[in-house]
C-alpha cells in the first residue's frame, strides 16, 4: 500500500526512501512493516516457540510480497515481547522497547495523538505521546496479572465456546451483562461457569468479561492525564467489544487509524529504523566501557564473616530487623550480631506466609520463611531484636517470638524532633543495654559504648566518603558494588571493615576518569534487601545506566549522620538515630522528602527510580509525596513495586528501558 494512504498527511515529509523493516515480536502475535520508497508493507504470524525464527518468518514474507531480497535491507529495529533474542546475520539492527515504538507509530498514523491504549496479550499500558515527536512523555503498565488482556480474553472465550475473534461481536449482542467482579483469572473462571450455571447468556457473559477488563485498563489510564485524541493499539485493539467497553467507560470515542492498529509498534519500529540509519541517534558501540571498582577482597571478607557468625557457639548470636537498632551497642556488649535483611525465593515467601497475613511485604515473609526452613543463618540465632517502624515488621518479630526464639522489641519516637522524645528514646536504648546484659552476661559501660560510637562514626565517615566518588561525571564503582559495601557494615566488625574501606577509598581516590558520562540514576523508595539484585542487574549490566546514589535504608541514608561523640554517649545514640535520614514511618514526612530531594540535587541525577515492595505500609502509601516531589524539580520518575518472584522482570526490564529512552530523549532536546 502507498503510504500515503496511511501515514498522517502532515508526517509524510518525515519518512525517507529507504528500505527498512520493524519487527514487533508479541507474547501471542507477532508484526512487521516494511518501508521502502514510498509503499509500506505488512505481515503478521502467530509468535513461535522461536522468536527468531518468527522474525525470519516475517522477514522472508515481506521480502517475497516486496520482491526484493535480504541484501537491500538497510536495517532493522525490533521491539516487542521477543524483541532481545533478535539478531540478523549482515543486517545493522537494533532494538527499542514496545512502548517507544507504540507511541511513535500511532504518532505517525495520527499527529494529534496524545493518548494511547495499548493491550497485548500479557500486558496493558498506557501511554502519554508528544504530539510534537512522538516520543512518550509518561506511561504506566499493568502489574504481572493477565486481567484485562488478550491472554484473558482468549481464557473467557474459550469457556464460553467462542473463538477469540467472534467473542466481541457476540458481547454487543447482549442487551445487558453480569458484574464479573473478579481481577484474577483463576477465580473470573470460577464467575464465568458460576454465571453460566444460573442461566445467563453467552453474550451477556461476553459483555460483562469486557467491561471487568475495561475498568482494570480505565485504572491506568485515571493516573496519567487523558489528552488529545486516544488511540487503541496492540493484538486486543481489533476486539469491537473491548473498544465499545473502554469508550463507554471512559466517556471518550477512541480515533480510528487508516491503518490495522496492531500495526502501531512495528510501524514506530521502522520508522526508528531509517532514524538509527540517517544517524539521528549516536551507537552505543563507540562508548568505552565505563570503570569498574574491583571490591572482591571485600565481598570475599563478608562472605567468610557470615560463614564465621553461623559457626560460632562461644558467644549469644543476635539477629536485628531494622536500621534504627543501635549496632554500636550491640558492638559493645561482645554479642555477635547482623541484621537480618535477605530476601527469599518464592517457595521461602510461600512458607512465611502460612504463619503472618499474605498482605505483608515479601521481606517480612522472607524472614519467617528462612526461620520455617531453618536458614543456618537464622536458626543459630539467641534472639531477635526490633526497633519498631512498620506494622509488619512489629508483627513479623511477634511471629518470631511466637514460633521460633526470643524476641525484644522497642518504640521509636516517630517524631524525632521533640526533646521528650529524644529523652523516651534514650531510656528505650538504656532497657536495651540491660535487657543485652541478661542475655550476655555484661552489661555495657559508657567508655565501651563510647570507642564504638567512634569506630562505626569512622566507618560511616568513609562509606559517605566513597559514594562521594559516584559525583563524578565518570563513576568509579556501581551501584551494585556500593551496596556490597553497606553489606559489608552489618556482617564486619568494624576493626575489620575500617581497614577494607580505607583500601577502597584509597584505590577509588586515585582512579583517573574515563570514558563516557552515563545516564545517572537515584534509587529511592523502601529496602532493596541482601540478594534483590534484579532491578540494579537490569538497570547497570543490561540498559547500561548507572546507579549513583541511594536513598533506601540498606543505601546511603543509614550512613548520612554521626554520634556525637563529646556528649553522655546514651543521649548521643538517642539523638543520633532520631536525627539519620527518617524511614517514611517517621513524621514528618517533609524530613525524608527535603533529604531525598538533596541527594538528587547534589548527586546530579538524571532521574529517579522509585521502588517498594507491594504491600509495603510506609513506602507504598507515601510514594504519591515522593514522586510530587521528584517532579517539582523537574526530575523523572519511574515508580517500581515489585515483589520477589522473578515472574515480572520481563515487564520490569521493559518499563526501565522505556524509562531510560525517555531520559535519553530529553538530555538529547
Amino acid at each position: 500500500m502507498k503510504l500515503s494512504d496511511v501515514i498522517d498527511p502532515r508526517l509524510l515529509d518525515a519518512i525517507d526512501g529507504s528500505t527498512v523493516l520493524g519487527i514487533d515480536i508479541g507474547s501471542r502475535g507477532s508484526k512487521a512493516v516494511l518501508l521502502r520508497g514510498n509503499e509500506l508493507f505488512v505481515t503478521q504470524v502467530a509468535t513461535g516457540v522461536n522468536m527468531q525464527d518468527t522474525a525470519d518468518e516475517l522477514l522472508d514474507e515481506l521480502l517475497d510480497v516486496a520482491g526484493i531480497g535480504r541484501n537491500d535491507i538497510a536495517f532493522i529495529v525490533g521491539t516487542g515481547y521477543g524483541r532481545v533474542a533478535l539478531q540478523f546475520i549482515r543486517i545493522p539492527s537494533e532494538i527499542v522497547t514496545e512502548i517507544s515504538c507504540h507511541a511513535m507509530g500511532a504518532h505517525f498514523l495520527n499527529a494529534d495523538t496524545r493518548t494511547i491504549i495499548d493491550i497485548g496479550g500479557q500486558d496493558s499500558k498506557t501511554i502519554q505521546v508528544d504530539p510534537k515527536t512522538g516520543k512518550v512523555s509518561r506511561f504506566i503498565m499493568n502489574d504481572k496479572c493477565a486481567a484485562g488482556t488478550g491472554r484473558f480474553l482468549e481464557k473467557a472465550a474459550s469457556l464460553l465456546e467462542f473463538t477469540i475473534g467472534e467473542l466481541g461481536p457476540a458481547s454487543l449482542r447482549a442487551e445487558s451483562f453480569p458484574e464479573i467482579s473478579s481481577q484474577c483469572v483463576v477465580f473470573a473462571e470460577s464467575e464465568i461457569i458460576s454465571h453460566r450455571a444460573r442461566g445467563e447468556s453467552r453474550e451477556s457473559i461476553a459483555a460483562g468479561l469486557h467491561f471487568a477488563s475495561a475498568r482494570r485498563v480505565k485504572n491506568l489510564i485515571s493516573k496519567i492525564p487523558l489528552e488529545g485524541a486516544l488511540v487503541f493499539t496492540g493484538g486486543v485493539s481489533n476486539n469491537i467489544g473491548m473498544k465499545k467497553a473502554l469508550e463507554e467507560l471512559i466517556g471518550l470515542e477512541i480515533t480510528p487509524f487508516r491503518l490495522d492498529p496492531v500495526y502501531a509498534g512495528a510501524l514506530g519500529a521502522a520508522i526508528y529504523a531509517q532514524r538509527l540509519l540517517a544517524g539521528q541517534q549516536e551507537s552505543d558501540e563507540t562508548e568505552e566501557s565505563l570503570i569498574e571498582a574491583n571490591i572482591s577482597d571485600l565481598i570475599e571478607r563478608t562472605a567468610e564473616a557470615e560463614k564465621r557468625f553461623i559457626a560460632r557457639t562461644d558467644v549469644k548470636k543476635i539477629g536485628h530487623l531494622c536500621n534504627y537498632t543501635p549496632i554500636e551497642l550491640l558492638s559493645a556488649s561482645g554479642a555477635a550480631h547482623t541484621r537480618l535483611m535477605k530476601c527469599g525465593t518464592p517457595d521461602i515467601v510461600s512458607r512465611g506466609e502460612l504463619i503472618t497475613k499474605s498482605v505483608f511485604c515479601d521481606l517480612t515473609k522472607s524472614v519467617l520463611g528462612h526461620f520455617t526452613e531453618l536458614d543456618p543463618l537464622f536458626a543459630g540465632l539467641d534472639q531477635v531484636v526490633t526497633f519498631y517502624t512498620c506494622d509488619s515488621i512489629k508483627a513479623t518479630a511477634e511471629a518470631i517470638d511466637n514460633f521460633f526464639v526470643e524476641s525484644v522489641g522497642y518504640v521509636v519516637p516517630r517524631n524525632g524532633n521533640r526533646e521528650e522524645g529524644r529523652k523516651f528514646f534514650r531510656q528505650q536504648i538504656l532497657n536495651f543495654r540491660d535487657d543485652l546484659a541478661r542475655l550476655t552476661g555484661h552489661k555495657v559501660t559508657d567508655d565501651e559504648l563510647s570507642e564504638q560510637i567512634r569506630l562505626y562514626n569512622k566507618a560511616r565517615r568513609l562509606i559517605r566518603d566513597i559514594s562521594e566518588l559516584r559525583m563524578r561525571d565518570q563513576p568509579p564503582l556501581s551501584g551494585r558494588d556500593f551496596l556490597e559495601i553497606t553489606r559489608a557494615f552489618y556482617y564486619l566488625q568494624p576493626e575489620e571493615l575500617l581497614v577494607l574501606l580505607e583500601d577502597i577509598s584509597l584505590r577509588l581516590s586515585s582512579t583517573p576518569e574515563s570514558g563516557p558520562r552515563p545516564l545517572r540514576l537515584m534509587i529511592s523508595g523502601g529496602i532493596i534487601a541482601e540478594g534483590d539484585r534484579r532491578i540494579l542487574d537490569l538497570i547497570e549490566d543490561e540498559i547500561g545506566a548507572r546507579i549513583v546514589v541511594e536513598d533506601h535504608c540498606t543505601g546511603l541514608r543509614p550512613f548520612y549522620h554521626e554520634t556525637d561523640e563529646k556528649i553522655d554517649p546514651w543521649q548521643a545514640l538517642s539523638n543520633a538515630y532520631l536525627d539519620q535520614a527518617p524511614c517514611a514511618r517517621q513524621v514528618p514526612l517533609d524530613n525524608l522528602l527535603d533529604f531525598s530531594t538533596q541527594l538528587a540535587k547534589v548527586y546530579r541525577v538524571d532521574g529517579v527510580i522509585y521502588t517498594y515492595l507491594k504491600f509495603c505500609p510506609c513506602y507504598g502509601m507515601t510514594k504519591n509525596r515522593f514522586v510530587r516531589q521528584f517532579q517539582e524539580l523537574e526530575l523523572p520518575v519511574l515508580e517500581l513495586s515489585h515483589d520477589y518472584s522473578q515472574g515480572d522482570t520481563g515487564q520490569i526490564k521493559t518499563r526501565l528501558e522505556a524509562f531510560i529512552e525517555v531520559l535519553k530523549e530529553k538530555q538529547e532536546v
